[in-house]
């Protein structure tokens, strides 16, 4: 059996397994992130990253540089593509829509990683796995075998570790699919523009957006499923194009070409003894809101934290249970959100009938904030017992007499954020900062942060604050 030469193992380095490679890295733990591709996808697919993600990277010093490689849009329009706009008010300083190419957030998160001194490996693909009391031996395609104190699946939805755990993944398979790619059109742009006009009156799942000088970012839905193996054909296109729109609207020279389906699939457990699931190994859906890569970067955050106390050997005895506790439900959450947008996306009368119900419903503020609330994961709340309102919340940005409150987070650590000048982090101080500022806009007189950014205690007295260092944070030191 190798030696451990890891804490660590993470298969899979997309914007899951990259995000959480740099969370351990935060807390020295040794990481290894084994990547089965050696090339990017050739694809520029864009994705969007949603306020809650937009907040988690300005906790983490990431923001300015994605800004600069990103395009902001309106907050608004998240659900089932209704065109409604963002509610007044949102409790966020990033209240906006985040467009970026997926390579681009892919290399950037995983030059953060490499940057906090995380190890990237790639064209290794996970071919076995077998745990026992100590650690987790990684067998690769080649024969080489690794060893780590744990590993984590961030390998995708046809993750290769949650097949070796034999975790299930229950759901309802793909009934449709959708192509989409960028090319270039020959038909005059005014043509293109009042056709498409004319098939979104009954097809809101069809566009031809402009994505340059001539060149357009084509989704066409199409019946049935294809080998989702073999990618589509520029004729794949022009046919369906045909079939849809009665012309291919002279389309050629495309840039890329994709097809995605409609799956939708939850794992059943995100643990197995030392071995944990995350982003896409755990849960598929369709791409409609643009959740995916956000709740996959999402559960990186929730679970470095708690993976690298357990690593570090701080960890509360049931800590790292929490992650499946916390992060499971939010998983359901989307995956219900998706699956009422699919149905009001077809195209059938009854949808359509709700589609115009729910698009006059979300002239009322409450029911539009609730859906963006819902799409941008600001509204999610962690069961974290009886309490304010505010326990279990994540904490918005606030202005303080050190700066920005995100900006004492870069560190991952745990943050008491004190009011009354009174309280005190003591034997957790090597785990948790404390800030003393009575000018802090919180409806609170003490806040303990989680590095998560979500709210772990509400209060004003020091005993209880010490109970629940003690339930997150582990005993004191001496």
């Amino acid at each position: 059996m190798p030696s451990l030469h890891f804490d660590v193992i993470i298969a899979g380095c997309g914007p899951t397994g990259a995000m959480l490679a740099a969370e351990l890295r935060l807390h020295d733990v040794r990481v290894l992130v084994l990547e089965k591709e050696t090339e990017p996808a050739s694809y520029v697919r864009i994705v969007g990253l949603h306020i809650r993600s937009i907040e988690l990277m300005a906790m983490r010093g990431l923001l300015e540089r994605i800004l600069e490689r990103g395009r902001r849009r309106p907050a608004g329009a998240y659900f089932a593509a209704i065109d409604k706009p963002a509610p007044e008010g949102l409790a966020s300083a990033y209240a906006y829509l985040l467009g970026i190419p997926q390579p681009v957030i892919v290399r950037l998160l995983e030059e953060h990683a490499i940057a906090l001194g995380a190890q990237v490996r790639h064209g290794c693909a996970v071919t076995g796995v077998a745990q026992d009391d100590d650690g987790v031996t990684v067998e690769l395609a080649g024969g080489e075998r690794l060893r780590s104190r744990y590993l984590v699946g961030c390998d995708g939805g046809r993750s290769t570790v949650r097949k070796l755990l034999g975790v299930a993944f229950p759901g309802e398979p793909s009934r449709n699919e959708t192509l989409m790619g960028e090319m270039e059109a020959a038909a005059p742009q005014e043509e293109i523009a009042a056709k498409v006009t004319e098939l979104r009156e009954t097809d809101r799942r069809f566009s031809l957006t402009p994505a340059g000088v001539g060149v357009y970012r084509v989704v066409i839905p199409t019946a049935g499923v294809s080998d989702r193996a073999t990618p589509p054909t520029l004729e794949d296109f022009r046919r369906q194009l045909r079939a849809v729109a009665g012309t291919d609207f002279g389309v050629h020279s495309p840039r890329w070409l994709s097809r995605f389906g409609d799956a939708t699939r939850l794992a059943e457990r995100y643990r197995v003894g030392r071995v944990l699931l995350a982003g896409d190994a755990a849960h598929i859906h369709p791409p409609i809101g643009g959740q995916g890569l956000n709740l996959g970067v999402q559960d990186a955050v929730n679970l470095g934290w708690k993976l690298a106390a357990q690593v570090r050997g701080w960890a509360p005895e049931t800590l790292l249970d929490t992650y499946h506790a916390e992060r499971h439900p939010v998983a359901e959450a989307v995956l219900d959100n998706t699956r009422a947008q699919m149905e009001l996306l077809s195209t059938g009368p009854g949808p359509r009938a709700v589609r115009r119900l729910l698009t006059e419903l979300m002239d009322i503020e409450e029911v539009n904030r609730r859906l963006t609330e819902k799409i941008s994961a600001i509204g999610i709340r962690y069961d974290l017992g009886d309490g304010p309102d505010l326990l279990g919340r994540r904490m918005p940005d606030l202005d303080l007499k050190q700066g920005n409150l995100y900006g004492l987070l870069h560190r991952g650590r745990g943050l008491l954020l004190d009011r009354t000048e009174r309280l005190t982090a003591g034997g957790w101080s090597d785990r948790v900062d404390h800030l003393a500022d009575p000018t802090a806009a919180l409806d609170a007189p003490c806040v303990l942060l989680r590095p998560d950014g979500h709210v772990a205690w509400v209060g004003d007295d020091q005993r209880d604050l010490d109970a629940h260092l003690s339930r997150w944070f582990g005993e004191p030191s001496d």
